[in-house]
């Protein structure tokens, strides 16, 4: 019996049986969809934290100096004593960055974490908790900022503690209904009167988080008001992106002559760059590619089993037919051929529908949530791997039973 044939007579017999055929594969496709969905998700997310949650953390071919890593959370409790004693960043070290890194597009100072929030009124309008930023003017460079209206932060507003405030498109949008009618107006931050002088063009949101609802004033001023962060930090933006890894390097030797730090000592503080989040990040869903392996594995094995069982019921079924062929000279092989092609083409059904389903659920996760979902070719190859690899292993039992039965003992069957 060619391929041909048996894969005919396979389509027929699953077509016959539609809604047994369904069920029998219940299991195979929940878990393949499983696999598609959750796959999708993941890959979304880490390719959606490449591509805009560092860059917007962060900003593009840049890095920071900072007291504590990003990755801060997965620290022991040693590592994060360790950094608990290291000293500050100050406007010394920003000195001593900038200084070493003469071919930077900007070096900036700012708070750092944790970031205040502040209520933020115009006359009896008013809207809460709203991030308040100390910076310098070169920070805007560095976060890639473009204005809707007004002007940017400038040296003579940080040297001169002026009361000033640049605002993200969303608290303008709020309390003025236009950017432009935003400039010049005085909103109170913190119990404080302020100036606005520029407002940022929309940045949008990620992960439904909005990027636009902020302030950002003067660095001296804020300190004068919440006093000295724990956590300020000096960010770096180079003019290309091969140029990062070196100037890191050049900041970090800079940063180590200038705490006096002996060869054998380790830095007392730490060079980031978005990779770092991108790890950090990585890390995490690490622990759900161990998690999917196993249910999926479970669904499979129970999938299988389901198969195995329909086709020795099918075996018992045809045991006339499987008589009447061997009598016309059909061969133990071509038996078992055929039973094994009919179960490889109703799991790779399976997983064809597993496959549908699972894009689907990745589909309507990406429309109605914040969550990213990205459908990834290799998750398809292995998803109709695993249905057509469940139906040829579960499936050699059933065909091997059939094969074996004897043509007298079959034709006699009732």
């Amino acid at each position: 019996m060619s391929f041909r044939e048996a894969l005919r007579l396979a389509l027929q017999s699953i077509l016959g049986s539609k809604l047994r055929s369904f069920f029998t594969l219940l299991g195979i496709i929940v878990s393949v969809g499983f696999l598609v969905a959750v796959v999708a998700i993941i890959q979304g997310m880490n390719a959606y934290v490449k591509e805009n949650i560092t860059g917007a953390v962060i900003g593009t071919n840049a890095f920071q100096v900072r007291r504590t890593p990003v990755s801060f959370g997965l620290m022991d409790d040693e590592e994060v004593r360790s950094i608990a004693k290291r000293p500050l960043v100050t406007t010394d070290d920003a000195e001593v960055v900038r200084r070493a890194l003469p071919d930077a597009e900007a070096v900036a100072f700012q708070s750092g974490w944790p970031t205040p929030t502040s209520d933020l009124t115009y006359r009896n309008q008013r809207i809460g908790d709203v991030l308040v930023f100390g910076i310098t003017p070169a920070y805007q460079i560095v976060r890639d900022y473009v204005f809707a209206a007004g002007d940017p932060m400038s040296e003579p507003d940080v040297t001169g503690r002026r009361m000033v405030a640049i605002v993200g498109f969303d608290v303008a949008d709020k309390l003025f209904g236009d950017p432009e009618k935003a400039i010049g107006k005085a909103i109170r931050i913190a119990g404080r009167e302020f100036t606005i002088k520029g407002v940022v063009a929309k940045k949008g949101k990620v992960l439904g988080q909005s990027f636009d609802g902020f302030a950002l004033i003067p660095y001296s001023t804020f300190e004068s008001i919440y006093g000295r962060r724990k956590t300020t930090v000096v960010s770096v933006k180079m003019r290309d992106a091969d140029e990062v890894e070196p100037a890191m390097a050049r900041a970090q030797e800079a940063m180590r002559l200038a705490h006096k730090l002996r060869p054998n000592e380790p830095d007392d503080f730490t060079v980031d760059k978005a990779d770092a989040l991108v790890a950090f990040w990585k890390r995490l869903t690490k622990v759900l590619f161990t998690i999917v392996p196993a249910v999926v594995c479970i669904g499979i094995v129970v999938g299988g089993i389901v198969i195995m069982n329909i086709m020795l019921m099918t075996v018992n079924e045809r045991t006339r037919e499987i008589g009447v062929r061997k009598s016309l000279g059909a061969t133990r092989r071509d038996i078992q051929r055929q039973f094994l092609v009919e179960a490889a083409t109703l799991s790779f059904f399976g997983g064809i529908l597993g496959v549908v389903a699972g894009w689907s659920l990745a589909l309507l996760v990406s429309s109605f949530t914040p969550l990213p979902a990205r459908v990834t070719l290799w998750s398809i190859s292995l998803a109709l791997a695993l249905g057509i690899g469940t139906g040829l292993i579960f499936g050699v039992y059933p065909a091997s039973r059939a094969a074996k039965l004897d043509p007298m003992t079959a034709l006699r069957a009732e």
